[in-house]
């Protein structure tokens, strides 16, 4: 993975939260001080020279002409101010992760209403769903569509987008299957929870992508429009200090200070992170400070993020914060209990090159234009439970944008992801990434060559 820019790195919770307005469609000619670049890996480890993509492309004979083109865009065209209505209110009607019932409903209505063979409360999560068409033998295409909001905040992420989103890249893709120029089977699947990092990677565990598609595309709102969005691993730990209560004036040397351990441990991750990787991340919140100030702290715990370029980097920076949290103990005579993400890391998107650029040279046609390969991996810093889904199958997770300057996780985005515009930029792209899916389908050469990226894209994540 290429440098990050350092001095735009900004921290919070969340699934893409670390996405830098600076990277808005006005700035994407944005010129980089290489002073200030640093990076543990070589720049373009991943991605190959953008002229040899091109040249790859035009050898793999693409299949997808403007007559599919017009049937996907006249699907598309027909469902969007049905589509519009749905954004609209899972934008008003927000519900947090594992509890979108009503996002739930609206989706799975409107696929069965439509044709498609659902399958409601999937997988053993009650907002979860599948939604599948088939037409003859062929190869599978998998769609991701997420609905869950945040706290406080709303469609920050743009979760109403991404959901109508995958209603019609699947309709397009549908569309061409019913047209009787492709055959196969397109699946969307409704993944809850993306802001806990839960759907996917409970379907990961129980198989639905790996048993019933042979890609997985997905697109996501953002200020920018990246066909390689830099996505990292994400790991998470909750730690509890446990000492000794005593009255903090009249006698503090019968107490153990539980919050002095917590401190410790804020210091050391403070010192640790000058021998990290520029490109690690440590962050977190005091969850129990104690109770009163005149009373020794008996219980004090914390929540930490650990993020890595990639997730088989994460084990290296978990040990040195659990040696933080023993370290700090040991100083304070308090005994420490941490516990990591029980459902197991986020993975870091691997993006499938040759997908990503086939959705991109559908985006140009629209006037498009996307930034060097480099540029795109520099703005990275942001997670999804997508990355999961990554590692097990040729995948995609492009970013567009809305028109707007805003960060993701900002009151300012969740107010963008209600327009007008950005809903004609969801639809926009969508057809994009259904003539993408289309293509899978139509193309041997081409699904060959997406597979063999995927696999050379593994070897290269040593995994």
């Amino acid at each position: 993975m290429a440098p990050i820019r350092l001095e735009d790195t900004k921290e919070s919770a969340g699934c893409l939260s670390s996405i830098f307005s600076s990277c808005s469609r006005p700035q994407q000619t944005q010129e980089f001080n290489e002073k200030f670049m640093y990076s543990a890996i070589e720049p373009m480890e991943q991605l190959p020279a953008y002229q040899d993509i091109t040249k790859g492309m035009k050898k793999l004979d693409l299949k997808v002409d403007n007559e599919i083109e017009h049937v996907i865009d006249n699907a598309i065209n027909q469902i969007s101010a049905e589509l519009r209505t749905i954004s609209v209110d899972l934008h008003e009607n927000m519900e947090t992760g594992m509890k979108e019932v009503h996002a739930h409903a609206v989706l799975t209505d409107f696929l069965e209403k439509n044709g498609f063979k659902v399958t409601r409360h999937a997988y053993g999560m009650k907002t979860a769903f599948t939604a599948e068409y088939s037409r003859g033998h062929g190869r599978r295409v998998g769609v991701c569509a997420e609905y869950d909001g945040l706290p406080g905040l709303g469609q920050g992420c743009g979760h109403n987008l991404i959901a109508i989103s995958g209603l019609a890249t699947a309709m397009g893709i549908k569309a061409a299957l019913e047209s009787g120029k492709a055959s196969g089977k397109v699946v969307l699947f409704g993944t809850p929870a993306e802001e806990l990092s839960i759907g996917k990677i409970v379907l990961v565990e129980k198989r639905a992508f790996q048993d019933n598609v042979d890609v997985c595309l997905m697109l996501h709102p953002a200020a920018y429009d990246h066909q390689y969005a830099a996505l990292i691993a994400i790991n998470d730990v909750h730690v509890e200090f446990f000492g000794k209560p005593s009255h903090a004036s009249a006698a503090p040397w019968e107490g153990v200070n539980a919050l002095d351990a917590l401190v410790q441990v804020w210091n050391g991750i403070s010192m640790m992170r000058q021998q990290l990787l520029p490109t690690d991340r440590v962050h977190g919140i005091v969850t129990d400070g104690g109770q009163a100030p005149n009373i020794i702290p008996a219980h004090t715990s914390a929540f930490f993020f650990i993020r890595t370029t990639k997730a088989n980097q994460a084990g290296r920076l978990q040990k040195k914060l659990e040696a933080c949290f023993e370290a700090a103990a040991l100083a304070t005579g308090c005994e420490v209990k941490y516990t990591w993400r029980e459902i197991g890391i986020t993975k870091d998107v691997v993006q499938n090159q040759v997908m990503a650029d086939t959705y991109a040279a559908h985006m140009e046609k629209y006037g498009i234009s996307f930034p060097p390969e480099d540029v795109q991996m520099r703005a990275g810093g942001g997670s999804t439970d997508m990355g999961n889904v990554s590692y097990e199958m040729p995948c995609i997770h492009p970013m567009y944008g809305i028109h707007t300057t805003a960060s993701n996780h900002t009151i300012e985005f969740t107010a963008a992801a209600k327009t007008m515009p950005a809903h004609k930029d969801t639809i926009q792209a969508s057809k994009c990434l259904a003539a993408t899916g289309v293509e899978v389908l139509l193309n041997e050469a081409y699904y060959n060559s997406v597979q063999k990226n995927f696999k050379d894209n593994l070897v290269a994540a040593d995994v």
